[in-house]
């Protein structure tokens, strides 16, 4: 059976995304791995194995363009209202919290937030599907 390792997405700031992605989720850095022209550098919380991987091409100079085609990562919470003020308060720019439901329950509180590159990731009430 397959088990999920990791998520890769291009940034263009290095130090811009490691801030972001600390101040935000507690990430740290897991490894950091440099090469003629490009760094792979793996994040993780203590809390899961799963990793996102940043990868900085040297050369880059202008945004990456993101298409059509990427959704969005997704962690989960604790507390979802505490996480959206204290997003708030570092100013990460959370959009507002959502209520989805189906079929007249709520399936999932949340809220998303962009990183520095423009990539989506959702923080979502932990419960139910998203114990």
């Amino acid at each position: 059976m397959a088990k999920p390792v990791h998520s890769m997405i291009r940034v263009l700031d290095e130090a811009k995304a490691l801030d972001f992605y600390k101040r935000a989720f507690g990430l740290e850095i897991a490894d950091n791995l440099r090469f003629d022209g490009f760094a792979l550098i793996y994040l993780r919380h203590p809390s899961s194995p799963f990793e996102v991987e940043l990868t900085v091409n040297y050369d880059r100079k202008e945004p990456y363009t993101l298409g059509d085609g990427y959704g969005h990562l997704a962690v989960v919470v604790d507390d979802l209202d505490a996480e959206h003020a204290r997003f708030e308060r570092e100013n990460l720019a959370p959009g507002p919290l959502r209520d989805f439901k189906h079929n007249g329950a709520t399936l999932a509180r949340f809220f998303f937030v962009s990183d520095p590159d423009g990539y989506k990731i959702e923080v979502i009430q932990r419960g139910g599907r998203f114990g």
